[in-house]
């Protein structure tokens, strides 16, 4: 069978991306939860320098404490908070999920919104903690 001169030309389909589609609070979390499992490993490379750092002597270890107790430090700490924060709600709204619960888009989009909420008051109210002397921290 010969092909007719405008299925030769005519461009191949392209497939949908992000631009295409209409943001919901359900896709911005699942966005959010792959980024935070990135910034989780990230973070973990941190403690391991922290513990290397502790290991290795007060000199090493005042270092570092400087450098986590600067203001990017602080912001770093917090921001590793809020992703563990948030990558641990939102794994216990997918193990709901994997039972058959909170699937109707409705129920999903309000889940996501208390999961973003959530998230930020957790490390937050640790951070206010800390802050105010709890836990033995900045007395």
């Amino acid at each position: 069978m010969a092909e007719t001169p405008q299925a030769a030309h005519r461009p191949r389909p392209l497939s949908p991306f992000l631009t295409v589609y209409r943001w919901t609070p359900t896709m911005a979390t699942s966005i959010t939860h792959r980024v935070t499992g990135i910034g989780l490993a990230g973070g973990m490379a941190a403690i391991a320098c922290w513990l290397m750092a502790a290991a290795s002597g007060p000199e090493m270890f005042n270092g570092f404490t400087g450098l986590a107790s600067s203001v990017l430090g602080q912001i770093i700490l917090f921001g590793f908070a809020w992703a563990l924060a948030f990558h641990l709600l939102n794994g216990i709204r997918h193990l709901f999920w994997d039972v058959g619960y909170g699937f109707p888009p409705k129920v999903a989009n309000q889940w996501s919104v208390a999961i973003v909420t959530l998230s930020l008051l957790i490390p937050a109210a640790l951070f206010a903690l800390a802050y105010a002397g709890f836990g033995g921290f900045y007395q």
